[in-house]
C-alpha cells in the first residue's frame, strides 16, 4: 500500500466519482480506478459501491476514509516538520555562557532567536569556560558564549571573535594602591588571588601574560572556581585580583575596580561551537550572532590589538 492509493481513494470519495477525481489530480479515469482496485485486494475488502450511477462508499469504505485522511494528514505533517527542520525552525539549541564573561547583548541575541524561532526549544547552561570546551566536544551543548580556546580544544572546536573585554584591577575598599588607573607593575608586590586555571584556562593564562610583561611573576595566595569567590577572597582581605570588567556591575560595593594602563589588558570573548554538530538550527544561530551589530568595542590603550576587527577560528 502506498500513500497515493490513499490520496486517490479519498479524491474519489470528496468528489463522487472517478471521472471527477481524474480531472482534480490531472490523471487519466482509468489509472485512478486500477490503483483503487489494487487497494482493494490488499486490504480484502470492498471500499467502493461501483453499481450506482455515482459511487458510493461502502460501510468498510467509511471506516476507511476516516483512518485514510489521518494517515495522510500525518504523512504531509512529517514532510512540514522536515522541511522546517531543514530551515533550522525546529529543534533544540542549548547555549552555554558564565556570568561573568557574557554581556547584556546576549540575553538580547536568545530574546531575539526565540522570536524568530518560536518552535525551537531553547535552554541555556550556566558552565566555566573550561566546562563549555568539555560540553562543546562531547554535545552537552551546541554553542558557548566563552573564552579563547585553548589546546587540544582549538583544534576540534570553532570559535569566532566577538568582543573584548577590558580586564581590571580588583581591591579591598581603602586599599592605597586604588588609584583612577593602575599600572600593573605597581602590584608586583602583592598577593594575587586567581580564577583556577581549570575553571578559565584563557583568563589564567592571560593574567601570567600581562604581569610577565608588567616585569614579575604574580604571588598567587589563593584560588577560586569562579570569579564570585574571588571577589568574596579580596574582600576578606586575602589579596588582589584581576579580572574582566563584567564583573564589576555584579561585585559587592566593598570592592574597588580599577582599569589598568598596561598595553593589552583585554581579554576576548569568543563564540563557540563544534562543526561536526553545526545543523540547521545552530547555523541559524550563528548567524543571527553575526549579524548583531551592537557588540562593545574596548578602546584599547596604545595600540588595537591583532584581530580586534576580525573574527577568529580556533584561535587561543
Amino acid at each position: 500500500m502506498e500513500l497515493r492509493h490513499l490520496r486517490y481513494f479519498c479524491a474519489v470519495a470528496e468528489y463522487g466519482g472517478f471521472s471527477s477525481s481524474a480531472r482534480v489530480l490531472h490523471i487519466s479515469q482509468s489509472a485512478i480506478s486500477e490503483q483503487i482496485a489494487d487497494l482493494e485486494r490488499e486490504i480484502g475488502v470492498k471500499l467502493l459501491d461501483r453499481r450506482q450511477q455515482k459511487v458510493q462508499l461502502t460501510e468498510q469504505g467509511v471506516v476507511f476514509l476516516a483512518e485514510a485522511k489521518k494517515v495522510l494528514a500525518a504523512a504531509d505533517q512529517a514532510v512540514d516538520m522536515a522541511q522546517r527542520s531543514a530551515r533550522g525552525e525546529i529543534g533544540t539549541l542549548k547555549i552555554g555562557f558564565f556570568p561573568a564573561g557574557t554581556s547584556p547583548d546576549v540575553p538580547i541575541i536568545i530574546k531575539n532567536f526565540r522570536r524568530l524561532h518560536p518552535s525551537v526549544r531553547v535552554s541555556v547552561h550556566d558552565l566555566y569556560p573550561g566546562q563549555q570546551t568539555r560540553a562543546l566536544s562531547d554535545g552537552g551543548i551546541d554553542v558557548g558564549f566563552t573564552r579563547p580556546l585553548q589546546a587540544p580544544f582549538d583544534h576540534v572546536l570553532r570559535s569566532e571573535f566577538l568582543y573584548w573585554d577590558p580586564m581590571m584591577a580588583v581591591f579591598p575598599k581603602g586599599h592605597p594602591l586604588a588609584r583612577d588607573r593602575v599600572e600593573l607593575k605597581s602590584l608586583a608586590r602583592e598577593p594575587f588571588v586567581m580564577v583556577a586555571e581549570e575553571a578559565s584556562p584563557s583568563l589564567y593564562g592571560k593574567i601570567l601574560a600581562l604581569c610577565s610583561q608588567a616585569g614579575f611573576a604574580p604571588h598567587i595566595v589563593s584560588t577560586g572556581p569562579a570569579w564570585a569567590s574571588v571577589t568574596m577572597l579580596v574582600e576578606a582581605g586575602e589579596g588582589i585580583a584581576l579580572l574582566p570588567g563584567n564583573v564589576e556591575h555584579a561585585a559587592s560595593k566593598d570592592l574597588t575596580f580599577r582599569p589598568l594602563t598596561d598595553r593589552g589588558a583585554a581579554i576576548e570573548l569568543v563564540m563557540a561551537w563544534s562543526p561536526e554538530r553545526e545543523g540547521p538550527v545552530l547555523k541559524a544561530f550563528l548567524d543571527l550572532v553575526r549579524a548583531y551589530k551592537n557588540w562593545p568595542r574596548v578602546n584599547m590603550p596604545k595600540r588595537r590589538l591583532p584581530s580586534e576587527s576580525s573574527p577568529q577560528r580556533g584561535a587561543s
